[in-house]
């Protein structure tokens, strides 16, 4: 994850870096959580309840890592063009994986 570079921005990379890594951790247990509710043939709503906030985890990862994408385009871009540019490389990447 590339961003404009400044003097603290190192720093705040590496703190966001850890909190995403923490996220996904936070989803990957709870993951391994709803194979063992399936395993133990937990209640299906029980289950669909721990997908969906799985599922909203992942959502929020996918967009915190956007939205970086996006600061870092437009914090490159040297002309309005460049900018306008990265700026529709950003909406392609919405539309093919959001």
């Amino acid at each position: 994850m590339k961003s404009s570079k400044t003097q603290t921005e190192p720093a705040a990379r590496e703190t966001h870096q850890k909190q995403l890594i923490a996220r996904l951790r936070r989803v990957e247990g709870q993951l391994r959580g709803i194979q063992a509710m399936i395993s133990a043939e937990a209640d299906c709503e029980a289950v669909a309840q721990q997908v969906a906030a799985a599922r909203r985890a992942l959502d929020r990862t996918f967009y915190e890592i956007i939205a970086c994408a996006l600061e870092s385009e437009l914090g490159t871009a040297a002309t309005p063009s460049a900018a306008r540019a990265a700026g529709i490389e950003v909406s392609r990447i919405l539309a093919k994986y959001g």
